[in-house]
């Protein structure tokens, strides 16, 4: 049986930036470009993640890939939510880069405890 491919990122309405081990741009979903559309869009892909941010965003983004570590918060833009999750992945069991989730979401949110 052979696996079939969905192009399943296209339609999602969570922007998905995956960067290599340097933190060069590999790839952007359809959410993802039109979320950094004003800087550059897909022309970003290819370029180094580093050179987006603030001094102190690169700091942060430098431990993140030193210590190959997931960070999460969330932020206000253009008047929507959104929860951040910035994950490490790996290829073949070494760290190959970060994948950045930009997930929008309400202002209340339900929390639910399950243990």
């Amino acid at each position: 049986m052979t696996a079939k491919s969905h192009d399943w990122a296209s339609g999602l309405e969570v922007a998905i930036t995956v960067t290599d081990a340097e933190g060069v741009i590999l790839e952007m979903n359809p959410a993802s470009i039109a979320t950094f559309g004003a800087s550059g869009g897909a022309a970003l892909v290819g370029t180094q993640l580093r050179a987006c941010h603030p001094a102190s965003a690169v700091l942060k983004l430098d431990r993140l890939y030193q210590g190959q570590q997931a960070n999460h918060y969330t932020i206000r833009k253009a008047g929507r939510r959104k929860i951040i999750h910035q994950l490490p992945w790996y290829q073949e069991g070494r760290f190959a880069g970060l994948v950045e989730l930009s997930i929008p979401i309400p202002d209340e949110l339900p929390e639910f405890l399950r243990d």
